[in-house]
């Protein structure tokens, strides 16, 4: 009985990870604006930084972009865009990172 139980309770939790997984690639704007970066990016116009349409036209075509921009916005970095540094975002999941840096390379 126990051992069922604990099974149970392992496929619950798988489930809901799943359904978090889910519902983040369904909309990756609203994760991107849960996870604040929207406060400095937008679609269409530079604010702070630049706009997901000119990331995506930029490495629209680079293999292995979704990677190196993931690792990216993780550490941070400047210099690519302008003088303005981009702050680490090391308390964001490295899923969530790939999941709106895979939704701005189709953009």
């Amino acid at each position: 009985m126990k051992k069922m139980k604990v099974m149970m309770l392992a496929a619950s939790s798988m489930v809901l990870s799943l359904g978090a997984v889910a519902t983040a690639s369904a909309d990756p704007m609203a994760l991107a604006t849960q996870r604040g970066c929207m406060a400095c990016h937008q679609l269409e116009t530079k604010v702070v930084g630049p706009a997901y349409k000119e990331v995506a036209a930029k490495y629209k075509d680079q293999d292995g972009a979704v990677d190196m921009l993931s690792a990216k916005v993780k550490a941070g970095g400047s210099g690519v865009w302008g003088p303005v540094p981009m702050p680490p975002n090391a308390h964001v999941s490295d899923e969530d990172i790939k999941a709106v840096v895979a939704w701005i390379l189709t953009l």
